[in-house]
């Protein structure tokens, strides 16, 4: 990988499903819908299709276009189908820990595709494996569908009900039955999931900006710890706790989603520019130019900019043709390779003074590299501005994040972070300004930034990455 991507939370996962009330070639939406979502994991991709009552599956390692072609999607025709791109949190990146996962019982077939962690996976695997259940993978989402199949005698609905009550942690499921599709949000909303129309039929999405590649209208977001059925009779909702309180993951507006997507009723791209706005005021810097790193950054530096009065500058190209998954086929190759995707216009940045704005400060790895970047391409000084508070815990929901003891943030003061990554200065958002960027409300996880989690995790999780 580029040095960028080791050192940025890792995406996560993006869940599609869409049913409609007449045949079709089902699964070219479920392939241009992952297409858009393709930027919250790149590792596998699956589909499946319920195709007159018989749920056809068919998944592969690598991204949407590498797994799928037009035989296999002509082929994978029917009225209802999911979908998912995964980058792994939890499980070894293998075929076999690809989603969506098909199975079998009392209910008949089921496929569930699933974004989050959850944090209780060893005790309900472990009570699972005592009544008789063989794993065949080792992610979460399987403890899930064994969990619904546990109580399969109950009934769809009954057994989706019983196992969100046992389940703990983040999540945001699409499930295929033989009539069905059914999504599934945690009683937090940590995880996005939003609901779309299409036609006569309806669409679950990670993201709005998905239901806009295949002209689907958002129609609302699933809330949290709702259960949503989508049958023939149309749409109908269960809601387990009417008085849950929203706790969405606040890195999804920061970094995770594409800037087009509306998350909760709020425009990414506009809680962007807003917190680059906030930015200035808590972190000012005297400068001739405002360049944001593509491509998360460069909302926020504008509006930096427009806070500021610094001229905005588009004062680093990015390589598009650059995999996330480029490989260095050397040691000295791998530590220049932020070079070969990121690279700095020097007829921009020569003699001037740059503030530099990224969406986040992780272990400090990439931000050294992008000031050396600057640095090389004769800026006079670079102050480097973080869009996102300090990151100085490691996250249990859905987000492949480092120890603490490699958090920068968590171990080092402002100037030495300075001094470590060669800049004159160095800022970070307040968390009070990133919850007035995103609208004011106290419905945030904000968990790796203040430490506090929606949910407890395990003794023993918080031990191992907690302690240092």
């Amino acid at each position: 990988m580029t040095i960028r991507e080791c050192d940025k939370f890792k995406d996560e996962c993006g869940v599609f499903g869409i049913y409609s009330n007449k045949k079709t070639t089902i699964a070219h939406y479920v392939y241009y819908g992952l297409y858009a979502l393709q930027h919250r994991g790149q590792e596998s991709s699956g589909i499946c299709v319920n195709q007159d009552g018989n749920l056809i599956l068919e998944k592969g390692m690598g991204i949407v276009p590498d797994v799928f072609d037009d035989e296999t999607l002509n082929n994978m025709t029917g009225k209802a189908a999911i979908g998912h791109v995964r980058y792994s949190t939890t499980g070894d990146t293998r075929l076999i820990n690809a989603q969506p996962l098909l199975s079998k019982f009392k209910l008949g077939q089921m496929a569930i595709a699933h974004n989050g962690n959850l944090v209780n996976t060893d005790v309900l695997r472990e009570l699972l494996e005592e009544s008789g259940y063989n794993f065949q993978t080792t992610i979460d989402t399987e403890v899930i569908l064994n969990m619904i199949a546990r109580k399969a005698s109950k009934g769809i609905e009954k057994a989706l009900v019983d196992t969100v009550q046992a389940v703990k942690g983040s999540y945001a499921i699409v499930i295929l039955t033989e009539d069905k599709l059914i999504g599934v949000r945690d009683p937090h909303g940590i995880r996005p999931l939003c609901i779309g129309k299409i036609d006569d039929g309806y669409v679950l999405s990670s993201e709005s900006c998905a239901l806009d590649v295949i002209g689907a209208e958002l129609v609302r977001d699933v809330e949290p710890g709702e259960i949503v059925i989508i049958d023939d009779e149309g749409l109908r909702s269960i809601k387990l706790n009417e008085k849950a309180i929203t706790k969405a993951c606040a890195f999804e507006y920061i970094y995770f989603a594409r800037p087009d997507s509306i998350m909760n009723g709020i425009n990414v791209y506009e809680a962007r520019v807003k917190a680059g706005e906030l930015l200035y005021k808590d972190a000012p810097a005297d400068a001739d130019l405002v360049i944001g790193v593509p491509d998360s950054g460069i909302p926020s530096a504008v509006g930096y900019s427009k806070a500021s009065g610094i001229p905005y500058a588009m004062g680093i190209v990015k390589n598009k043709y650059v995999a996330r998954t480029f490989i260095a086929p050397t040691q000295e190759l791998r530590e220049k390779a932020v070079s070969i995707k990121l690279n700095a216009l020097r007829c921009l940045v020569e003699g001037k003074r740059v503030v530099l704005i990224d969406d986040s400060i992780v272990r400090g790895t990439t931000s050294k590299k992008l000031v050396d970047i600057m640095r090389r391409a004769g800026a006079k000084e670079v102050h480097f501005r973080s869009a996102a508070p300090a990151v100085k815990y490691p996250c249990y929901f859905g987000i492949d994040t480092p120890y603490r003891s490699e958090l920068i943030a968590a171990q080092r003061s402002l100037d030495e972070i300075s001094d470590f990554i060669g800049s004159d200065s160095v800022g970070y958002l307040s968390i009070p300004s990133l919850v007035e960027a995103l609208g004011g409300k106290n419905d945030f996880c904000l968990g790796c930034f203040a430490g506090e989690y929606p949910v407890s995790a395990p003794m023993e999780m918080s031990k191992v990455r907690l302690e240092d």
